[in-house]
C-alpha cells in the first residue's frame, strides 16, 4: 500500500479581537433582551387598566399598549411577517459576524439582534397567538397615547440605536474586521 504525505491543517483558533467582538455581541444582545423582557413584565404588571403615568416632568409617559404592527403601527395585518424578517436579519448578521473584530460593530449588531429578538418573542408567545402576537409597548414621549411620538419599548430603542450606530460606523469608514477604510486608502491597499 502506497503511503501519501498528507499535511494536517491545524485547527484555526479565533484571534483575541474576534473572541472579544463575539463576547461583546453576545453580552449586548443578552442585555437588551433581558432589559426588554423585564421592562415589558413591569409594564404589563403595573400599567394594565391604568391611565398613562407622567414622569420626568412630562418628557415620558408610561402608557401600556399592545401593538399588532411594526414601528409606527405599520403593517398591522402582516404580523406574521415580522418574525420572518427577524430571521433574515439574524442570518445576515451571522454571515457578517464571521469576520467580526470590531467591538463597536459588535455592539451595533448586538443592539440590532437584541431588539429583533425582544419583539420576536412577543410575536411568538403573546396573544392572540403564535407568529401573530402583539408587541408590548409602553413608552410615550412628550405626551400620553403616542400623541407626539409613537409608543415604543426597549427592543425598539435598541434596534434603532443599533441601526444608527451601524450607519455611523459605515459612514466613518470603520470596518467590521477592526480596520478602517481611511487606513486602507493611506496605505494603498484598496477598499474594504
Amino acid at each position: 500500500m502506497a503511503r501519501t504525505d498528507e499535511t494536517v491543517q491545524p485547527a484555526t483558533v479565533p484571534s483575541r479581537p474576534a473572541v472579544r467582538a463575539l463576547v461583546a455581541l453576545g453580552l449586548t444582545t443578552a442585555l437588551v433582551v433581558g432589559l426588554d423582557v423585564f421592562t415589558k413584565y413591569l409594564a404589563v404588571t403595573h400599567l394594565t387598566d391604568r391611565p398613562p403615568v407622567r414622569i420626568l416632568g412630562g418628557l415620558l409617559y408610561l402608557d401600556l399598549t399592545f401593538n399588532a404592527g411594526a414601528a409606527f403601527s405599520l403593517g398591522t395585518g402582516l404580523t406574521w411577517v415580522f418574525p420572518l424578517v427577524a430571521l433574515v436579519v439574524l442570518g445576515w448578521i451571522a454571515v457578517l459576524s464571521r469576520r467580526l473584530r470590531s467591538p463597536l460593530w459588535a455592539v451595533a449588531f448586538g443592539l440590532i439582534l437584541g431588539g429583533a429578538f425582544g419583539n420576536v418573542g412577543d410575536r411568538l408567545f403573546r396573544a392572540p397567538g403564535f407568529l401573530v402576537g402583539h408587541v408590548v409597548d409602553f413608552a410615550s414621549l412628550f405626551g400620553p397615547n403616542g400623541e407626539h411620538w409613537p409608543i415604543f419599548n426597549v427592543a425598539d430603542s435598541a434596534l434603532c440605536c443599533g441601526v444608527v450606530l451601524a450607519v455611523l460606523l459605515e459612514l466613518t469608514g470603520r470596518r467590521r474586521d477592526g480596520g478602517s477604510a481611511s487606513a486602507d486608502v493611506a496605505s494603498g491597499s484598496g477598499s474594504a
